[in-house]
Order: structure tokens, then sequence, then C-alpha cells
């Protein structure tokens, strides 16, 4: 496919954060190609359990995480799982994560990351209207179920801390809470409900994005891996199996790739990637009214018409290729203790993917230091199809130099200098 005059921006990726920025982009006036290396919506955007989660404001770099992460260091089903490898990059990474898990730090990242999330909550639900977005959406909500007293007595203190972020919460006891969820075993102790939460089918919403950027003119060309990345005087070349691409401005939103193309223009991303796993079945007779996170044992249960998947884990093993068998059995076995039927009878997809993760929990949002043509859309943890619209949204609005809806100072790339 011959590159034409049209391509105004060049979006590298074509995921849930590359859609979400061409799409913004094309509404404020702007010609847009996006170039994937495979399918549209095949990396990380396709298998997470599809929760929109203003609720988690706070990052993952918390007071005790160290200890915790520690004590997880040596069992490959934890919930957080680090594999034990000489990689120096890695350890640089876990020294910066390690010293922000401070009272301090926290509240930094959690008034960051809750200022997009609300954007993003409120704008996704327009963009689902607007663009008649068929993605089994629904603003109902995500529970916290427990049967560990210590657990929830811990997160029910720990909603008090969250209402000064605006997060709304209700406490449930056990006994009440199982009265109105039939799906659940006995022997809860206690939820917590984010009401402000919703949910919709990830693989649907990237494809349904997908095809609002082609019905508005946008370009997506699908297997063009981007090899190389130059910022030339009058724009930005992307040299891709299929030639060269040409555009005046160019984001990179690679997910856990961007750092490798970002090292070709002598930028270092402190990204690492997160590697999640989910496991999506035919949807049982018996399913949760809403989305919940069976917390004791994180793992994240989603009930779509189309189906019902479990998910979560966190592990950091580099860029292994291999579909963990003990980490997968984690989520049925913590499903199992929970639900009174944990899976479907049939199994679709047992999935990885690599999220980015950064050491603040922030993504990085804006142009790239030191070149006048290159933006960077990456770095968004777990939670990239919850930041989708405001990261978006953000991009364009940065790219065309309008006024945003958010601040963008915190998800600079120049806080890491």
């Amino acid at each position: 496919m011959v590159n034409s005059p049209r391509d105004d921006v060049l979006v590298i990726g074509g995921g849930v954060i590359g859609l979400a920025t061409a799409l913004a982009l094309i509404e404020a006036g702007r010609g847009v190609r996006v170039l994937e290396a495979g399918a549209v919506g095949s990396g990380a955007s396709h298998g997470n359990c599809g929760t929109l989660t203003p609720s988690h404001a706070p990052p993952l770099a918390a007071p005790g995480m160290v200890a915790r992460g520690l004590r997880w260091m040596f069992t490959p089903d934890a919930p957080l799982y680090l594999k034990p490898r000489l990689d120096p990059a890695l350890w640089r990474w876990l020294a910066h994560f390690a010293a922000r898990c401070n009272m301090k730090d926290w509240r930094q990242s959690t008034v960051s990351r809750s200022a997009i999330l609300d954007d993003s909550r409120s704008r996704l639900a327009d963009w689902v209207d607007r663009y008649a977005l068929r993605c089994e959406f629904a603003e109902e909500g995500l529970d916290y179920v427990f049967r560990e007293q210590a657990n929830f007595d811990h997160y029910a203190r720990e909603c008090e801390l969250l209402r000064e972020f605006g997060i709304a919460s209700e406490i449930f006891d056990g006994d009440a809470y199982l009265r109105d969820e039939p799906a659940l075993k006995a022997g809860m102790v206690g939820a917590v409900r984010f009401p402000g939460d919703a949910r919709l089918r990830p693989d649907r919403y990237v494809a349904e994005l997908a095809r609002a950027v082609r019905e508005r003119g946008g370009v997506i060309e699908e297997n063009c891996r981007v090899e190389s990345l130059q910022d030339s005087a009058d724009g930005a070349v992307a040299g891709t199996g299929l030639g060269s691409r040409n555009g005046s401005e160019a984001v990179i939103a690679l997910g856990s790739w961007s750092p490798r193309l970002a090292r070709s223009l002598g930028l270092d991303l402190p990204i690492q990637p997160g590697k999640g796993y989910s496991i999506t079945y035919s949807r049982p007779s018996i399913v949760p009214k809403r989305p919940m996170v069976l917390k004791d044992r994180q793992v994240c249960v989603t009930a779509w018409d189309s189906g019902f998947r479990l998910g979560s884990t966190m592990e950091f093993s580099g860029y292994d290729q291999t579909l963990n068998a003990t980490r997968l059995a984690a989520l049925e076995r913590g499903a199992s203790e929970y639900l009174h039927e944990p899976f479907g009878a049939t199994v679709h997809e047992r999935w990885y993917g690599w999220r980015p993760m950064t050491w603040d929990d922030l993504p990085i949002l804006g142009r790239a230091p030191r070149h006048r043509h290159v933006w960077l859309a990456t770095g968004h943890g777990m939670l990239g199809v919850s930041m989708s619209a405001a990261s978006g949204q953000l991009m364009a609005d940065l790219i065309t130099d309008k006024s945003t809806a958010i601040d963008p100072t915190p998800y600079r790339m120049e806080r890491f200098a």
C-alpha cells in the first residue's frame, strides 16, 4: 500500500490506545494512518477483563508492596510474580518502583491516575453513544468480594481514604451481599462496591474503534511492522517491511513494545512488560450480576452476554512467550473457591499479554523529548482500556495545540529525567 499525501499523522500501534488516538485526531480534522504489526487489537487490548475502573486510581507502588512482593517472589502462582533472572534494566526499574512505595508518592500517583480515569470513564460512555460502539458496554459498577476478614477490613479502611479522591464506594457485610448474589458460595465476609465503574468486552471495543476510524476516512494497515522511526526536518519517516511511510507527525503507541522503537530515536522509556493472563469461556448458567474481583486471590471475573472471562495476575518475566499453565490454574482455582459455576462449558481462549508498566504507574503521554514530530502514547499498565478515551483525546489536543480537558504535566516523559 503506497503512502499518500493525506497521511498527516502516523499512529504506530493498532491497539486500544493507538486507535483511540487515531479516532480523536480524525475528529479534530487530522488525517491518520495506523500502522499495526499484526492484526488490530491483538496485543494487551485483546484479553483483559474489560473493566472500566476509576476505582483503580491507587497505583501498584504502595506502602508495604515491597515486603509483599519479596514474600511472593519465589511463589510461581502468586498474584504478583517476579521471575528471578539477571536483567539490569528490570532491577533498575524495580529500584525506582520500590522508592515510590511510600504514602507521599502513592497520593501523587493516585491524584494523577484519578484525573485521567475519571475523564476517560465519562468520555468513553459518550463515545459508545456517538460512534455506536457495539461492545457490550454496561454501567453497572464493580465489586470486590472477600472471604478473609483481615483483607476485607483493610480495604474497607482504604475506602475511607479513597473518598478523598472522589472515589465512591459502598460496604456490605457478607450475609447481606450473599442474599443478592446467588453466584457466590457461602463464606463471604464482606464486599466493597464501586458504583462508578463499568465494563465492556475489550476485543469488541477495539474492533469497533477500528470500524469508526475507517468509516471516518482513517487508514489502518495491518501486518505492517514498523522497524525504524526517524524525526526529519519536516516530519517523521517510519521504515516498515512494506516500505517507508511518511507523516507530518508520528505517535508511538506500541504498548510494551514501545521502548524498542523508541531506542531508535535515542529514547529510554522506563517501561517493563507486566505479563497478564486470562481464560475466556462460554457463559455459565449462573454468573455474577456485575464484574467482580475475588480480592483475596486477585482474580477478576467478567460476564458478558457473549462469554465469561477470568483474568488478572502480574508476572515480570520479560518478553517470555510461554503460556504459563501454573498461573492459568491459579485463576481457575481462585474462581472455584468463590463461585458455584467458576467455568463455562467451553474454553474459547487461554491468553497472555504484556502490559506496559512504568515505575510510577502513570502513562507516558506527550511529545517525545528532543523530537519535534514524534509523540508518545504508552505506559498505561493494566489500565489501557480504562484510560483509552482520555488518552486519545489528550494526545489529539496536544498534537493540534488545543486546550486539554486534563492537565498533561503528570504524564510527560520529562518527569523521568
